[in-house]
């Protein structure tokens, strides 16, 4: 997550971006495998899914940690669907074994920035970073919020693991509909300064801070 382990930095006032995801993924429950497909049925999604036009996503907390990926691939190996399209959101820590990566169509890898309050060894793991970059499917999301992020994103990321520029999204560290606007044309220009892809948040353009949707 962004802004500290504890959100310390986040209280403190020096953190850049919080993950705005982190209250829903620390309320998680255990379920059966069956109670997923129930929640895509009730929903109307489930022959989407099973046709690959609505994505499965696994995130997280940490979806690598060596208990999420056995617990992924075991629910793929039961759910058996062979059009699923499967996503992994991953910040890139933690190497990924055999039996997940090939059940991946695609990795996005969202490394956490010095803004986290993690050291640098924890956060940059060469051998994860190099075996996400051997997938055919891959790509590399940075959250930005000021221009020295992208610097950061330079000097330890893209030079040191020579990451193609055509990989490298950008979006920028925004969690309010408020911002919207003036966060997404920052991100914009600094792709259009810097040479990669800028993106934005749609979900808060339409839902604010509203999650769960």
């Amino acid at each position: 997550m962004c802004g500290g382990p504890d959100g310390s930095l986040m209280k403190e006032g020096k953190a850049t971006w919080w993950c705005d995801t982190e209250a829903v993924w620390r309320k998680g429950l255990e379920k059966p495998f069956q109670y997923l497909v129930d929640r895509w049925n009730e929903e109307g999604i489930l022959p989407w899914i099973k046709e690959g036009r609505v994505n499965l996503i696994w995130t997280g907390g940490e979806p690598t940690i060596p208990k999420n990926q056995r617990a992924i691939c075991s629910f793929l190996d039961w759910f058996s669907a062979e059009s699923t399209y499967n996503e992994i959101e991953t910040n890139g820590t933690i190497f990924i074994e055999d039996d997940m990566f090939e059940k991946l169509d695609q990795i996005n890898c969202s490394v956490k920035l010095a803004n986290s309050g993690m050291s640098k060894d924890r956060r940059i793991k060469p051998d994860a970073i190099r075996r996400i970059m051997s997938h055919p499917n891959y790509w590399f999301k940075f959250v930005i919020s000021t221009e020295e992020c992208v610097q950061e994103i330079m000097e330890d990321f893209i030079k040191p693991f020579d990451i193609p520029a055509k990989k490298v999204l950008m979006m920028p560290g925004l969690d309010k509909q408020i911002h919207y606007h003036e966060r997404t044309k920052f991100c914009m220009e600094m792709g259009k300064k810097y040479g990669y892809t800028g993106l934005t948040r749609l979900h808060v353009s339409a839902w604010d801070q509203t999650t769960g949707v």
